[in-house]
């Protein structure tokens, strides 16, 4: 059974959890509507997703 020799130290082992971290999701301004959304969804006020009309538009 393979067991470490040594300790590992709290620097290694922070550089190994660096990568770990949660991002804020980034969000762009739609073209036409000019509503932010999330890159890669639906936009779901106008219901448009890359040029198409994909869902009913809501009224407000």
């Amino acid at each position: 059974m393979a067991v470490p020799k040594r300790k590992t130290t709290p620097s290694k082992r922070g550089m190994r959890r660096a990568h770990d971290s949660l991002a804020n999701p980034s969000y762009i301004e739609d073209k036409k509507s000019g509503n932010l959304r999330r890159n890669h969804h639906i936009d779901l006020k106008s219901g448009m997703y890359n040029g198409r009309q994909v869902l009913e538009q809501k009224d407000d």
